[in-house]
């Protein structure tokens, strides 16, 4: 590859780091407070409200259902209408944030669930609040399969903002459709590969380390 090749491809890199970083703690800021709404309002939780469950679970679900490109395309009103454009990458980080958002909130509401209710139900018993019960016991307890969880988020926002570059959101996705595909140079669609897969890896290695280090089950 020609010295240009690898500068844009390093740019393209860095593209594809922005995207998935931004968007991929917005999911963790938005979607772990919808899952603790989940597993709390649910029947039998600490605040049960079945209405408050039904519908929000009704709206995640209702995200969730819709195809990434679908949802894409669907969101470029509000894209340009809360960045000006509906192109390049800040653009492409609104339907990033708004897919993963639900798909992580799901994700930590199965990791919130296997905490073990015997510890939650002795919790209460000594007359401690549903906002130390979350701090204290579901959270520390659930710690674990949401760190797992997250690191799954992001691997899938990996893929997903590849796919954004079909319409012009930078990034590696972008750099493999322009050069690799539409000009037919094999060499940045093997390059795009490569690193894509080096990336997915290291990110999941960092996780699985980092997941080791706070379970204490296997301390």
């Amino acid at each position: 590859m020609s010295p240009v090749m690898i500068d844009l491809l390093l740019n393209a890199l860095g593209e594809t780091v922005l995207m998935t970083v931004i968007s991929g703690l917005f999911s963790l800021v938005a979607g772990l407070p919808l899952g603790l709404i989940l597993v709390m309002t649910s029947p039998g939780g600490i605040a049960e409200h079945r209405g408050v469950n039904r519908v929000l679970g009704l709206i995640i679900n209702g995200f969730r259902s819709l195809p990434f490109i679908i949802l894409l395309v669907a969101l470029i009103p509000f894209t340009r209408f809360l960045v000006g454009t509906s192109l390049g990458t800040w653009a492409a980080i609104v339907p990033l944030s708004i897919t993963a958002t639900p798909y992580f909130a799901r994700v930590a509401e199965v990791s919130l669930r296997d905490v073990d209710r015997g510890l939650i139900d002795a919790v209460r018993a000594m007359g401690a609040s549903k906002l130390r019960i979350v701090w204290d016991v579901l959270i520390p307890e659930a710690l674990p399969g949401i760190l797992s969880g997250f690191v799954v988020t992001l691997v899938a926002l990996i893929g997903a903002s590849a796919m954004a570059g079909a319409i012009g959101a930078g990034g590696l996705g972008d750099l493999a459709i322009r050069y690799g595909y539409q000009r037919f140079e094999t060499s940045v669609m093997i390059a795009v590969i490569a690193v894509l897969i080096v990336l997915v890896c290291g990110i999941q290695w960092v996780g699985d380390r980092l997941v080791q280090r706070i379970d204490k089950r296997h301390a």
